[in-house]
């Protein structure tokens, strides 16, 4: 096992360094200069002086050739060193530091109300399987799905602060565990549910054709103790699968989310420092959002032999 994860991390260096080189250069021929966006920004004459434009752009290194600045970029970075952003001069590292639990947080949640909800839903529509309740729950996962984020979200505050009244307008971060989040959790879990409703239903619609389903109802098992004993085990494998990637893109696909509640997370982060062009701040996201999907893709692939031993038969034959 401490084999497979070694090589999956050293798999992770090189995909990150040409995901790296290629939004490097993105921002560096495309995005335009941060420097002159600064001083655009500001008051007076002083937005148009070339020369001192010049000049900041000199001091942050933004006038040496491509090859160097992306060279000293990964020399830093190396060291544990994300620089410092050209627009607030501060630390990258504080600034994620400060936003990433953020996210991290939000994404956990979310997946576990996902999980909490998607997976017994599923499995109530396989053993229902084509009745009322099987079509109730399968055209609900439907409608969750179809209903985008940014709709999903003005229609829950429309009900809950404006219909029922039961909360203030959500906005801002106090918590996890404040009022103001259960708005953006149920938005961010809203559209996942649906796939793993459908994830859980397809599974365990597999393993009840299996012959020790059948010998297990012909024992007179109830179907709680089939379904806690030996039916969930192996259906929970796919489902990890699918929880595991909606939890790495969870933490990255929050920009509009954490834009509109006004969530200090690292979409917000990320959307402020596009719109700057803010190098540093936008290479350090992305970074963590490959290294997130990694470590993502990383313990579905620990979890899945532990749930499902044929897939631990697999894995011991490659190594």
């Amino acid at each position: 096992m401490f084999r497979f994860i070694l090589q999956r991390l050293l798999w992770w260096i090189p995909t990150a360094f040409v995901i790296l080189l290629f939004v490097y250069s993105m921002l560096f021929y495309g995005a335009g200069d941060p420097i002159r966006l600064i001083f655009l920004r500001a008051p007076g004459d002083v937005a148009w002086d070339p020369d001192r434009i010049e000049a900041m752009r000199e001091k942050a290194g933004l006038d040496r050739p491509f090859y160097v600045q992306f060279g000293d970029y990964v020399w830093n970075l190396m060291q544990g060193d994300f620089g410092n952003s050209l627009v607030y001069k501060r630390s990258v590292n504080d600034m994620i530091r400060v936003a990433l639990p953020v996210s991290v947080q939000m994404g956990v949640a979310a997946t576990f109300i996902v999980a909490l909800v998607g997976i017994p839903l599923g499995v109530l529509a396989a053993f229902y399987k084509n009745t009322w309740l099987d079509h109730s729950i399968l055209g609900g996962a439907l409608g969750c799905w179809a209903i985008p984020t940014f709709v999903a979200g003005p229609l829950l505050m429309i009900v809950l602060v404006i219909w029922l009244g039961i909360m203030d307008v959500p906005y801002g971060w106090d918590g996890l565990f404040s009022t103001t989040v259960i708005v953006p959790l149920l938005v961010l879990a809203f559209r996942p549910t649906a796939i793993v409703v459908r994830q859980a239903r397809s599974a365990v619609l597999e393993v009840l054709g299996e012959d020790f389903i059948r010998t297990a109802h012909a024992k007179g098992i109830s179907n709680w103790l089939v379904i806690t004993r030996h039916i969930l085990r192996p259906t929970l494998a796919p489902v990890i699968t699918q929880l595991g990637i909606i939890l790495s893109f969870m933490i990255q696909g929050a920009i509009l989310l954490e834009v509109v509640f006004g969530i200090p997370g690292l979409g917000r982060l990320v959307a402020n420092s596009v719109v700057d062009s803010d190098y540093p701040v936008v290479l350090a996201v992305v970074l963590m959002g490959s290294f997130l999907v990694t470590g993502a893709n990383l313990f579905v692939d620990i979890t899945y032999p532990i749930l499902d031993p044929r897939a631990r038969q697999t894995q011991v034959k490659d190594e």
